[in-house]
């Protein structure tokens, strides 16, 4: 069991940078993956980013070159650095934790809201 806490989002102008933070309630270090999904107003929740305990990291095509997914063991954090930002990232964004690999279980946060303004 893990509780997530998203912080970071607001209000940021196209072409400009935020940096979300996703706390964990434990260790992440055994956690098979990591990730960031998004919900644009009357859209259906996306992936954005992942990253495994290995590093390995996965982005949707439409944030490719423009956020980075890290993670930080010792502060059991993980982060979603965004550049660029665009008008069509405006979402609520929410972090992931599956624990397992091959399992289809996993723990949500409560999100946070980036609004990229034109």
């Amino acid at each position: 069991q893990v509780q997530l806490v998203e912080s970071g989002g607001g209000l940021v102008q196209a072409g400009g940078s935020l940096r979300l933070s996703c706390a964990a309630s434990r260790s992440i270090f055994s956690i098979n993956a990591m990730g960031w999904y998004r919900q644009p107003p009357g859209k259906q929740r996306e992936l954005v980013a992942t990253i495994t305990s290995g590093g390995a990291t996965n982005y949707a095509d439409s944030v490719k070159g423009r956020f980075t997914i890290s993670r930080d063991n010792a502060k059991n954090t993980v982060y979603l650095q965004m550049n660029s930002l665009k008008p069509e990232d405006t979402a609520v964004y929410y972090c992931n934790a599956k624990p397992v690999y091959g399992s289809n279980w996993s723990y949500w946060g409560q999100g946070t809201q980036v609004t990229v303004s034109s």
